[in-house]
């Protein structure tokens, strides 16, 4: 962190870009949760976003109480700006049809 302090700005600028993309709320570091609306809508977006060569976090009962499915997303600055954008563009393009 002391010889990189942009990186720490990378991850903040890249989490609060995918909140603001799927609409949740920024969190203060770098794991995004994303509401799901059911456990099956939960295993079949991380399985789509896996398909699409994006690894997601997915949380849903019995680790989580009943009604509380989500994806877990973690920015990270050492991915190259293009295939972060290439996974915002896949997460965006994945929930619309989960959501």
């Amino acid at each position: 962190m002391r010889r990189r302090p942009d990186l720490a700005a990378t991850v903040h600028r890249r989490v609060g870009e995918l909140a603001t993309a799927l609409d949740v709320a920024a969190p203060a570091g770098a794991v995004l949760s994303v509401p799901m609306p059911s456990p099956h809508a939960a295993v079949a977006a991380q399985a789509a976003a896996l398909d699409a060569g994006v690894r997601v976090g997915c949380f849903r009962p019995p680790s989580v109480p009943d009604g509380v499915s989500r994806l877990r997303v973690t920015a990270s600055a050492g991915v190259a700006d293009d295939d972060w954008s290439r996974a915002l563009d896949v997460l965006v393009g994945m929930m619309g049809t989960f959501r």
